[in-house]
């Protein structure tokens, strides 16, 4: 199966939403939706790796299906305010890599060969 790009997810949910009239959703609407969803992730994660089990009542969710909600609101989000993602990406690549870089302990390639 090929992997789809930033640009082809942001297209393909363009092109989904376009077929409504409605649209997609105001700027502060969809911050609400992507928080939504975020807790509903939050809670997901609560149950595998936390201390408060499911209800016996409660369906069973994946990790997998609550991130890919984000990613549908974020790119949502992104294309009404006509963000490339993509970009929006390297953006935060550069600052990881440039201001960050010395952040974190980095892993020594001859650690691993004894």
């Amino acid at each position: 199966m090929d992997k789809k790009t930033m640009q082809a997810m942001q297209e393909e949910v363009d092109n989904h939403i376009s077929q409504y009239k409605e649209g997609y959703f105001s700027p502060l609407a969809m911050l609400a939706r992507l928080t939504e969803e975020t807790g509903e992730l939050a809670r997901e994660m609560n149950h595998y790796y936390g201390e408060k089990p499911k209800k016996e009542s409660e369906t069973e969710k994946s990790l997998e299906q609550e991130m890919g909600d984000i990613l549908f609101v974020l790119i949502c989000f992104a294309n009404s305010l006509d963000i490339d993602l993509e970009e929006a990406f390297d953006v935060v690549m550069k600052k990881f890599k440039t201001r960050d870089k010395d952040r974190w302990t980095k892993i020594d390639k001859g650690d691993d060969k004894e």
